[in-house]
């Protein structure tokens, strides 16, 4: 009995894992629309901001109790991570890289969160799980750079630092999950910066907000509901059920995704080559799952 409840919960994990990782795809292109028409800053924290009121009129209707004191740290390294070192590290990134050449990084997110996983969730796969995991991000990065992108060494130090804490708040979160539940997790982290927040946003609020289309804005909007609330609520739920470690590796399918939505709205090139890397991926994914526990 309790063996079918395990798998159940792990495919479960799984699906939940997927959705999120989807929903994270559009971030990258996102981004880019919103940062075309607005500063970095103001769209981080414009981001956190409608994320967080959102998040607090949640927590208000189901009457969520507050954290305890032991889980304050690590929402406040979710918050770190999530609600502010990524989106801002990124959005700054993607002020010198295309958003196909930032979506390169990503591809390191699995072992980023894998090594957290390790680090603060006492993961301990099997080394075999490394053996995919490294391959399946070499493949990933191996085919972005395939594709000529131009490099800027500014754009690159900051995606690297925004996957670095990317890595730690989805571990971190995911560990803080399966005591305060998925969509609480993400809803108190961003609740915790609303008080910086609010603030920063009035006073980065754009002197030509007029100018700002409909694309910037509809950037702006993705990636406030569902790149900062929405996503990780499947996301962290997914990494609760299946494993820091074993759903965290979907990711690797997350860059093809981002790619191509980039090369839908952003007109930017990607090749047919993706196809084969893709299927490459996925067999790595499978063989992280395998060997992950």
């Amino acid at each position: 009995m309790n063996n079918t409840i395990s798998k159940n919960e792990n495919i479960s994990g799984w699906i939940n894992g997927f959705i999120g990782v989807l929903l994270f795809s559009g971030s990258m292109p996102a981004t880019k629309l919103a940062v075309m028409e607005m500063s970095p800053v103001f769209a981080t924290i414009a981001r956190a901001g409608i994320a967080g009121v959102l998040a607090l009129c949640v927590l208000l209707i189901y009457k969520e109790k507050r954290p305890d004191k032991k889980q304050i740290f690590p929402l406040l390294l979710v918050s770190l991570g999530c609600v502010i070192g990524f989106p801002l590290l990124s959005a700054l990134a993607l002020q010198y890289v295309s958003s196909a050449h930032s979506i390169v990084f990503l591809g390191m997110l699995p072992m980023a969160t894998a090594v957290f996983g390790v680090i603060r969730g006492g993961e301990r796969p099997h080394p075999v799980f490394w053996l995919f995991s490294v391959i399946g991000s070499l493949l990933v990065i191996g085919y972005a750079f395939s594709q000529g992108i131009s490099a800027s060494p500014v754009g690159d130090i900051l995606m690297l630092l925004a996957v670095i804490l990317c890595g730690l708040g989805y571990a971190e979160g995911a560990k803080l999950s399966k005591t305060l539940g998925g969509w609480q997790v993400i809803s108190w982290a961003l609740v915790l910066a609303l008080p910086v927040m609010i603030p920063l946003f009035f006073i980065y609020f754009p002197d030509h907000i007029e100018t700002v289309s409909f694309r910037g804005w509809f950037g702006l909007a993705y990636i406030s509901l569902f790149s900062m609330f929405i996503g990780f609520i499947f996301w962290y739920k997914g990494l609760a059920q299946g494993g820091i470690t074993t759903v965290g590796q979907l990711q690797l399918l997350q860059p093809f995704f981002g790619l191509a939505l980039a090369a839908y709205f952003l007109h930017e090139p990607v090749s047919m080559g993706m196809l084969g890397i893709t299927i490459g991926v996925i067999l790595c994914v499978a063989g992280t799952k395998r060997f992950a526990k």
